[in-house]
């Protein structure tokens, strides 16, 4: 038995419908009927890694980050494949640049979604401290 399943049905058209367990996503490839693909990748990365981020913290020994927000962007190649990621990610706790560093290095280390992409497509961090 495998660990994750999921289902993916296309009636017609360019939109799919993807059941996982008791939810339901709508991915459209032209992003009218729901969010592309590669905005999908983007956002679920960005969703993985900032949870991977605050562990990382507590595993450094800082409990609480307050807010921590993650405003990442892409960049797509003429064929729309992705080609980069950016991650800016804005903390309310006051934080120095090294230990922001040494937690976003655990963080990378901690994200699943992280090591499933090739090296390639690892999002170049930015981490701010005191952010809100």
């Amino acid at each position: 038995m495998s660990d994750i399943e999921t289902s993916t049905v296309s009636e017609e058209g360019f939109t799919s419908t993807s059941q996982l367990g008791d939810f339901s996503l709508t991915i459209d490839a032209l992003g009218e009927d729901g969010p592309d693909p590669n905005s999908v990748l983007v956002a679920d990365y960005a969703s993985c890694y900032l949870p991977a981020f605050r562990v990382g913290a507590k595993q450094r020994g800082h409990e609480d980050l307050g807010q921590v927000q993650i405003d990442a962007e892409a960049d797509l190649d003429d064929d729309d494949d992705l080609t980069a990621i950016r991650f800016d990610i804005h903390v309310e706790a006051d934080l120095d640049d090294e230990t922001l560093a040494d937690i976003v290095e655990r963080a990378e280390g901690i994200c699943h979604v992280h090591s499933a992409l090739r090296e390639g497509l690892h999002a170049d961090i930015r981490a701010r401290a005191d952010a809100f």
